[in-house]
């Protein structure tokens, strides 16, 4: 199979189904920006936690890569064909905040702005964080146009949280702590 098709070339692609759309429509910038922070996942996981941590981190980052690949074919199916894989749901959503709560029993109690850096595995998490809120923003905008599960917006949203959090405790077990944002006027 060639990687190259040559039926993009006028600015247009397929979603499931066979539909063609434009390149820039929302639902193509929808699953774009999943696909976007699936792959700065994936530098995350070359920084990793220090020894004990990394299978635990490996695992719950390669797990939200491979639900991501779910969520980014449930956005390229316009047409609401069962695409025979599991859609996120409010489970996928309760294992985020499960692995939130775990994350802050290690991290003091945030009471100030944090400035995204740190460690490098804290600032690729940070730069992930980003990405998924704007792959979120996305997602809202398609879903003002059409039908779009709830359920994707909620996991979306959670996991820029639990991003938050792994990002925050990667500076913690770093020894580092968060950066916290001085403002005109305040005091660090």
């Amino acid at each position: 199979m060639k990687i190259y098709t040559r039926t993009g070339d006028k600015g247009d692609t397929g979603l499931f189904g066979g539909e063609r759309v434009s390149k820039a429509s929302a639902r193509v910038e929808a699953y774009g920006d999943v696909d976007e922070l699936n792959s700065v996942l994936g530098v995350a996981r070359l920084h990793r936690f220090g020894s004990g941590e990394d299978d635990d981190f490996d695992r719950l980052v390669a797990s939200i890569q491979s639900r991501l690949f779910d969520v980014g074919a449930e956005l390229s199916n316009a047409k609401g064909k069962d695409l025979g894989i599991p859609l996120v749901g409010d489970a996928d959503v309760e294992e985020m905040e499960r692995a939130i709560d775990r994350a802050e029993e290690e991290v003091p109690p945030l009471k100030v702005f944090v400035v995204p850096c740190g460690v490098p595995l804290a600032a690729h998490l940070h730069v992930a964080r980003t990405v998924c809120r704007r792959a979120e923003r996305r997602v809202v905008a398609l879903a003002s146009e059409t039908t779009v599960r709830p359920e994707l917006v909620r996991y979306l949203n959670r996991l820029s949280d639990l991003l938050f959090t792994l990002a925050r405790l990667a500076n913690q077990r770093a020894g580092k702590g968060d950066v916290p944002w001085v403002g005109r006027g305040t005091q660090a």
